[in-house]
């Protein structure tokens, strides 16, 4: 497949602050390619760097260093050509709540140089593939979340995108807003070919994607899809709670020659055929175990493996 987004050896840090003395630094190093027509989700707690990567993909802030390319356009030096070609969704409304549906499309539409019959039938279409057109004359904010973050999306797709760049999109909506938008996302992918990169801290969100890059403190962690990620750690997810789970971790590591993690408390310790190995566990060391529970790796397992830490530890 043809690579439609190529970062490489990407780097950004803030300058220093009152607090801090050296400059802080938000993305380090990072390398990896987005595909066309992918839907590709940047995974990670607040301060990941997720938001810095959104905003420099979205030409709202220069880089330090390295190299981005966007259908071939180097972000640095052809930013203008860019942002004719992407659409980009905030995680904060960029709506005005005052007017209605249309009005909203008809002044972003403005800024892309659109009017007349052109910018009608843009805004007929895009309000259709939102599944808005019957609420075009109702004001936004009498529309509900899920329901503003469609007009969101229409607004963003008014130029007809090649790439759509959204944060965190699934902010503040409901379970059943949650998933009608991400079909929205999966439609545009299919019908339209549109490529979709999107931010999230939402591991269910991140499980609908094509691939994700995690990213931890700056740094790209795991980079694959869902299903690849969680087949690599290997087996299922045993987690043992115990009165003292450092000395039991210790022991199990010198009984089973492998290295179990303890967070928060629990131990935790990955198996091939994790059923048959709960009964040798317990026979090993009795009464050193309170619990045991078996499950099957998750994206925030994956997170754990690759940093040592929970997904919320670092970002709150």
């Amino acid at each position: 497949m043809r690579e439609v987004v190529i970062i490489d050896k990407l780097t950004h840090s803030y300058p220093p602050s009152r607090r801090q003395y050296k400059p802080r630094i938000a993305l380090n190093n990072i390398t990896f390619t987005i595909q066309h027509s992918e839907v590709f989700c940047l995974l990670g707690p607040n301060g990941s760097g997720k938001s810095t990567l959104f905003r420099i993909l979205s030409t709202l802030l220069r880089p330090t260093s390295g190299i981005i390319k966007i259908f071939d356009l180097d972000l640095i030096h052809q930013t203008d050509n860019i942002r004719h070609i992407i659409g980009v969704v905030f995680q904060n409304p960029s709506v005005d709540k005052k007017l209605t549906v249309r009005e909203n499309l008809v002044h972003q539409g403005h800024l892309y140089n659109l009017s007349g019959n052109l910018l009608n039938d843009r805004i007929l279409e895009m309000l259709t593939k939102v599944k808005l057109l019957d609420r075009a004359d109702d004001v936004v904010e009498k529309l509900s979340g899920g329901l503003q973050r469609r007009v969101e999306l229409a607004k963003a797709m008014l130029n007809k995108p090649r790439l759509l760049i959204l944060d965190e999109p699934s902010t503040g909506l409901d379970p059943g807003a949650r998933r009608d938008f991400d079909n929205h996302l999966q439609e545009l992918r299919t019908v339209d070919s549109v490529t979709v990169l999107l931010t999230s801290h939402i591991l269910e969100e991140a499980e609908r994607c094509d691939r994700i890059a995690i990213l931890d403190q700056g740094n790209v962690v795991a980079l694959g899809s869902p299903q690849k990620l969680k087949e690599e750690l290997g087996g299922d997810i045993i987690s043992i709670t115990s009165k003292d789970p450092e000395t039991l971790s210790l022991s199990m590591k010198k009984y089973f020659h492998s290295a179990p993690h303890i967070i928060d408390g629990i131990i935790r310790i990955e198996r091939q055929n994790g059923h048959e190995f709960i009964p040798e566990l317990v026979q090993a060391f009795p009464g050193q175990i309170d619990t045991v529970t078996l499950s099957k790796p998750t994206l925030e397992d994956v997170f754990i493996q690759k940093t040592g830490h929970r997904f919320w530890e670092n970002g709150k």
